[in-house]
């Protein structure tokens, strides 16, 4: 058996006349397509809740090598501090 999940999709004028009822669609967990002149422009839909996560989730990012051109790299700077932004 196929399901086919298929997105509601909304016109950006009935959007913007019913964007207080469409928000709360989304934040109830549906997925909205904004049309404009019948072409998918946008997605509305639920943002993901927010995850504390653990140290033990994380250290894989950190446990990288260490690049070996970066002493080279380093040395390469000439230590001058300046202002991007100030006028030349």
């Amino acid at each position: 058996m196929c399901y086919v999940w298929r997105m509601h999709e909304v016109g950006l004028r009935e959007m913007r006349q019913n964007a207080s009822d469409l928000v709360r669609r989304a934040q109830a967990g549906e997925r909205l397509t904004i049309t404009v002149a019948g072409r998918p422009a946008a997605v509305l839909g639920p943002v993901s809740p927010r995850t504390w996560r653990e140290w033990d989730d994380l250290a894989g990012v950190f446990d990288q090598p260490t690049d070996a051109a970066w002493a080279g790299d380093r040395d390469l700077l000439d230590g001058t501090v300046t202002d991007p932004w100030a006028e030349r």
